[in-house]
């Protein structure tokens, strides 16, 4: 790191400061700071949605994967990924902006209580929020080895750094806040990765090593399916992923959420999905020619930063490491922002009533305390991260095997097919998936594919046996006429389009 990567570096934070501050000005109560009050474009909401769906854990973790397994890793990432935003576009992501044109409601969990009853509502709200402090804290974790990488700061510096200047900028100005530095982190990350690209083609002979590398690296890392990610591992994350990314993981459901109607959450979508079927290619292909120009390196996933440093000229070396932030700092504040509002608008009312019905002045003072005690908590899973396996434990066995789970009677619970599913089905289906999780990780000796794959397949097979029994049972008015609302055609108006035909 020399003085302009420095300056890169430093100008990036302070451009993410000042977007803070400046939508500080456009808040103006807790439905502004959660979801923007329903008026973020589709293209602004696609791209965020983008962002907010992979970290710098990519650049450590899966940079580790893509130096050891090769090709493999576009096949069980991001392809699955593309493949859940295109089917989420049709069928989820227009109900979630519908569920705030109908109820108004500012958290992914709190139509839940409609939908179920509140102890439902509860567990579920409850179960997300502890999932996330491990999958945040991974997020952390990965941002600081790469920091001790480039610049030698400790680990545990590096977690701390990244996590005090997210906490600035996304208690200011809410999702707003969010959302516009998503979009700048777009840009650095968009820069970053082809400066990066282009480097390490013409490194290898230009244009032509693109096909041309696969012949001279292993012959197994031209394969689509590789131990332990297998194709069987494929579709089962694939069906994760379904779930993860149409709202199992909250703060993707927000960016739906926050549309102005059902017809731009769709749209922002399928943004996201051609965005996950492109941009991965040009990311991942520098990971999977380092071990061409670092060979037999001790530690893969410290490949893409110490080919960044072997390549890079100064000032682009501090871009890179600008666009590496921006992929952590984009989903872990829009985190923060979305489990606030659970917190704040789901969990504190039940606990206290002191939180009923509070004024928006109160409720915007509550979500910033709650975005600050989280964070604190993700930042020491962070620190601790060893403890759960790693990076790449957390990300992988942790977040993919438990987000199913609690995804489940969320997602499901949209759709009027599973309209029998109610709240027993509902708290069975977690349970039943827990204990999944809890069996093929501490009880058996079983591959990757069914340890991750074991908890999601008993939930969804648990909650839907329940409805099932339950078929011939009436369906509540409200559960009847929430799930019609949100299956209704929406007028093309020259408002906001939010208005529903029922």
């Amino acid at each position: 790191m020399h003085f302009l990567d420095w300056f890169v570096l430093g100008l990036f934070f302070i451009v993410m400061l000042i977007i803070g501050f400046w939508s500080f000005k456009m808040v103006k109560g807790s439905e502004d700071y959660f979801v923007a009050g329903g008026k973020i474009p589709w293209w602004l909401s696609g791209i965020s949605h983008h962002v907010s769906g992979h970290s710098g854990a990519v650049f450590v973790a899966y940079a580790g994967l893509a130096y050891t397994q090769g090709v493999s890793l576009y096949f069980w990432w991001a392809l699955p990924i593309f493949v859940a935003c295109t089917i989420g576009a049709y069928l989820f992501a227009p109900r979630w902006s519908r569920l705030r044109t109908t109820l108004n409601i500012e958290s992914p969990t709190e139509y839940l209580a409609l939908r179920y009853n509140i102890p439902t509502q509860q567990v579920i709200a409850w179960s997300g929020v502890l999932l996330k402090l491990f999958d945040v804290g991974a997020k952390w974790a990965a941002i600081g080895i790469l920091l001790n990488v480039f610049t030698g700061i400790p680990i545990m510096t590096g977690v701390l750094i990244s996590g005090l200047i997210s906490l600035v900028y996304i208690t200011v100005g809410g999702l707003w806040a969010d959302v516009l530095n998503d979009f700048v982190q777009f840009v650095v990350q968009l820069l970053g990765g082809i400066v990066m690209f282009v480097v390490v083609m013409m490194k290898l002979g230009g244009p032509s090593s693109f096909m041309g590398i696969w012949d001279q690296l292993p012959a197994a890392n031209s394969d689509p399916f590789r131990e332990p990610y297998t194709a069987g591992y494929v579709i089962i994350y694939a069906f994760i992923v379904l779930l993860s990314y149409n709202g199992g993981t909250w703060n993707l459901a927000t960016r739906f959420i926050s549309s102005p109607s059902g017809k731009e959450a769709k749209k922002s979508s399928l943004l996201s999905a051609i965005l996950y079927l492109i941009w991965p290619i040009i990311l991942f292909f520098p990971m999977w020619a380092a071990p061409l120009i670092l060979p037999n390196l001790k530690d893969p996933t410290q490949s893409y930063a110490l080919l960044t440093q072997e390549l890079l000229p100064q000032g682009l070396v501090g871009l890179v490491l600008a666009s590496l932030f921006a992929a952590t700092m984009s989903m872990t504040s829009s985190d923060s922002n979305t489990i606030a509002s659970v917190i704040t608008r789901d969990i504190l009312p039940v606990m206290s009533k002191r939180f009923v019905q509070m004024s928006q002045k109160r409720a915007l003072k509550i979500a910033r305390i709650t975005t600050l005690l989280f964070t604190a908590l993700t930042l020491i899973v962070a620190i601790n991260s060893d403890m759960f396996g790693g990076v790449i434990g957390l990300l992988i066995t942790w977040f993919a095997a438990l987000v199913g789970p609690v995804s489940i009677p969320m997602l499901f619970g949209l759709l009027p097919a599973f309209k029998h599913c109610g709240p027993v089905a509902a708290i069975v289906s977690i349970v039943a998936g827990l204990a999944g999780f809890v069996v093929v990780n501490y009880g058996l000796d079983v591959s990757l594919a069914v340890q991750v794959g074991t908890p999601v397949l008993i939930s969804f097979i648990t909650y839907s046996a329940v409805g099932w029994l339950n078929r011939n049972q009436p369906v509540s008015t409200d559960v009847g006429n929430l799930l019609a609302s949100l299956s209704g055609k929406e007028k093309d108006k020259a408002g906001d389009g939010s208005d529903l035909a029922l």
